[in-house]
């Protein structure tokens, strides 16, 4: 069966991990925008999750983005050797409920759905409802620099490290979704891993590649631009590029979609 963006009635968006990359999600959700495209379930990992929970939130892109450059990445005084990882991820929950005053997935506009890692069981779990800024933190700590969150006794950490393309809970949702990869991977040269941490990134990447590459072919729709990967995943001084790099893929995948 063909499927028909304008015609579906129940669209689901899936936004994956991948950092200061993560800003083309912005840049597609401004693209949805402009199309009259609204999803009605997000589900996001790491940098998606806290994006998905700002559009189910109903902050406009300008909020979105003022959010990634004013929230600090590294302050000193967020520094500790008290926690395993070298910021405290618990020290953002003020800027946090700047945000998300109610603290509830309850209080979205939209179904939220948000994966992290449980360190302790060496499994993803999927968060929806109750409390929602702790869950959000915990999909977005990427170890070793973020200190794990605990929720119900169990530490949890980047929901990336296990999940970082989490399509299943619109599987039987959604009738049309609409996908945002921002965790690329490209052919390099041998001059490109010429030590180790070149190295251990293109493994890092592969590995989470392979895991979501079967997903990222189910979606109806799928931005994926190769060009994100010239942007490191903690540049701050490549959001705008990525944002545009996101808008744009994004308006000509509409584009071709609405001609169907």
């Amino acid at each position: 069966m063909n499927k028909n963006l304008k015609t579906s009635k129940n669209i689901g968006l899936v936004l994956s991990g991948g950092g200061v990359r993560g800003m083309a999600h912005i840049g597609l959700l401004q693209a949805m925008k402009e199309f009259n495209i609204e999803a009605k379930t997000v589900s996001g990992s790491s940098v998606g999750a806290l994006i998905g929970a700002l559009y189910a939130n109903g902050n406009s892109m300008e909020d979105m983005m003022r959010f990634f450059k004013e929230t600090p990445l590294f302050k000193y005084n967020f520094l500790t050797i008290l926690k395993s990882g070298f910021i405290d991820t618990d020290r953002y929950i003020d800027i946090f409920k700047q945000y998300f005053p109610e603290d509830s997935f309850e209080a979205l506009e939209k179904k939220l759905f948000v994966v992290a890692t449980n360190l302790q069981k060496g499994e993803e779990e999927f968060f929806s409802s109750g409390e929602l800024i702790r869950p959000l933190l915990a999909s977005a700590a990427l170890p070793p620099v973020f200190s794990p969150v605990e929720l119900h006794g169990n530490l949890f950490a980047d929901g990336g490290v296990m999940n970082n393309f989490p399509s299943e809970p619109l599987a039987n949702v959604s009738d049309y979704i609409i996908g945002c990869n921002v965790s690329i991977t490209k052919d390099l040269e041998q001059k490109d891993l010429k030590n180790s941490f070149q190295l251990t990134g293109r493994v890092t990447g592969l590995m989470i590649y392979a895991s979501a590459k079967n997903k990222l072919r189910d979606c109806d729709i799928l931005v994926s631009p190769v060009e994100l990967e010239n942007i490191g995943i903690l540049d701050r001084k490549g959001m705008l590029k990525a944002y545009n790099i996101g808008y744009e893929h994004a308006c000509r995948a509409f584009e071709k979609a609405l001609m169907r």
